[in-house]
């Protein structure tokens, strides 16, 4: 997996999830790779992950070894082309993945003539994370393909 954007700049506490991370997926657009995700490159317009096909139900998941204390979770989505209405789900594992707590399920209705852009600010008090893993569920509502723009993790102010 390849590092952020040439120019960005990690913010105070942020994890470097490139490289603290293995990441596993269950699809990706060869044109939307997982590396987008976490390239620094947010906001409307920015790149983005996506899963290869419509109405599926996506997993990506990232494996932290050391484990990892994580007090803050951001992620964007985005949606210019349809109306569709996506749930992102945010699950963590304290024991290597053989449990999982869900700490987020957020709905999410995007129109290209309304709501277009997601911006989700999660403080959180996690401790020893050996897991996090999102859930995307592409179509509660219409029809589309998972997707998220950016993942950004970070540990506690010392």
């Amino acid at each position: 997996m390849s590092g952020p954007a040439p120019g960005y700049a990690q913010h105070p506490g942020e994890i470097d999830i490139a490289s603290a991370a293995t990441l596993a997926y269950s699809s990706e657009d060869p044109q939307n790779p997982l590396e987008c995700l976490v390239d620094g490159r947010g906001g409307p317009g920015g790149t983005r992950w996506a899963g290869a096909t419509a109405n599926t139900i996506e997993c990506i998941v990232l494996e932290f070894d050391p484990a990892q204390r994580i007090s803050r979770l951001v992620y964007e989505a985005e949606e210019r082309e349809r109306e569709r209405t996506q749930q992102v789900r945010v699950e963590v594992s304290l024991d290597r993945g053989a449990t999982y707590r869900q700490v987020l399920a957020q709905d999410y209705t995007f129109s290209p003539h309304g709501a277009t852009f997601q911006h989700e600010d999660l403080q959180l008090d996690l401790n020893a994370v050996t897991h996090l893993k999102l859930t995307v569920v592409p179509n509660k509502g219409g029809s589309g393909v998972a997707s998220l723009t950016s993942l950004r993790l970070f540990a506690p102010a010392v």
